[in-house]
């Protein structure tokens, strides 16, 4: 069960790891759909390395464990599928540099990949339904993106990603707001590291544009995942620290209802999936500039929630003193042209 505390935002106990749900229905479909196709040994090896992250799930909803050993769990997981599943980042092309072998990199990049999406999927829910309809949007994208532009040619790959989608469409009724059960750590863990194992079926040999489309369509839980980073070093405290300061609590804080906090995120991370789908359709100047905007758009909105503080918003003071600056310029400029 998962008690109230002043961390969370539930007001009764909720039954908790509704992701065994998810597990056994992604699995069990797998298995009936793919038998005849997949690599049996690497389907055997990445369920090996499911159970892991679901063993460390599982433990973490019952007894509540440190960061570090729960990172712990989904790192000896990464490792089955790096070293026995064979899933990793080995080629990387770079515009004017082309394309660089990682060689001994390929290993710290893959790990802290499928890391640092798990994680950023696991801090993001903290609402009634959130990770699992962010998610679902996330690998909707991910699966059409990566069927029609990244060449990402074995049809398993969208299969099982449509599977994943299937097993958490019909979990969300029961986990939307009011929810009747929560994903738990077992369900969230598991799910950022299927997203982190699907993308990287599309950056085995990443280009520029293969490595900017899974971070954008993953934009809410990196960018909360980031600015939650960003927002505890500067305020020195430890960066595993828990607090109430994430993007679902700033929305709430600035008077949202738990729904429309929830559905205000949906439409972000739809407006973070259609910025992914152009990146296909642009050129190396195109991408560059649509990276740009993205960035610039998405920091004044961080400033103008205070997600890493109230007082802290650099670009929108930079954007006010500019045009202070510009207004004072034409005020000088019509008073000169009076005289």
């Amino acid at each position: 069960m998962d008690k109230p505390n002043a961390r969370r935002v539930n007001k009764v106990a909720m039954p908790t790891m509704g992701g065994l749900a998810i597990f056994l229905a992604f699995n069990l479909t797998n298995f009936f759909l793919l038998k005849s196709q997949y690599p049996q040994k690497q389907m055997w090896l990445l369920f090996l390395a499911e159970l892991v992250v679901i063993f460390t799930g599982v433990v973490d909803d019952l007894i509540e464990l440190k960061p570090a050993q729960k990172m712990l769990g989904i790192f000896l997981a990464a490792l089955v599928v790096y070293f026995a599943a064979g899933v990793r980042m080995t080629t990387l092309t770079l515009p004017f540099v082309g394309t660089v072998n990682l060689g001994l990199l390929s290993f710290p990049v893959t790990i802290l990949w499928i890391l640092a999406i798990t994680n950023a999927v696991n801090l993001i829910d903290g609402l009634d339904g959130l990770a699992t309809g962010v998610s679902i949007i996330a690998l909707f994208t991910s699966a059409l993106t990566g069927y029609f532009f990244l060449n990402v040619t074995n049809v398993y790959i969208s299969i099982m990603i449509f599977n994943l989608i299937a097993a958490l469409a019909g979990f969300l009724p029961y986990n939307f707001n009011p929810a009747k059960i929560y994903l738990g750590d077992t369900g969230s863990l598991f799910i950022g590291f299927m997203m982190a194992i699907f993308s990287l079926s599309g950056l085995k040999n990443a280009t520029f544009i293969t490595l900017i489309i899974p971070v954008v369509i993953m934009g809410v839980p990196i960018t909360d995942t980031v600015y939650a980073i960003l927002r505890r070093k500067l305020n020195n405290r430890p960066i595993s620290q828990a607090d109430k300061h994430h993007l679902h609590h700033r929305l709430i804080q600035m008077g949202l209802s738990h729904r429309q906090t929830v559905l205000v995120i949906y439409g972000i991370a739809l407006i973070f999936s259609l910025i992914a789908f152009l990146y296909p359709f642009s050129s190396l100047l195109g991408s560059f500039l649509l990276t740009l905007a993205t960035l610039v758009g998405l920091e004044i909105f961080v400033e103008l929630i205070g997600l890493v503080g109230d007082d802290r918003q650099p670009l929108l003071n930079l954007i006010k003193r500019l045009a202070l600056g510009f207004k004072s310029d034409k005020n000088k400029k019509n008073t000169s042209n009076k005289k």
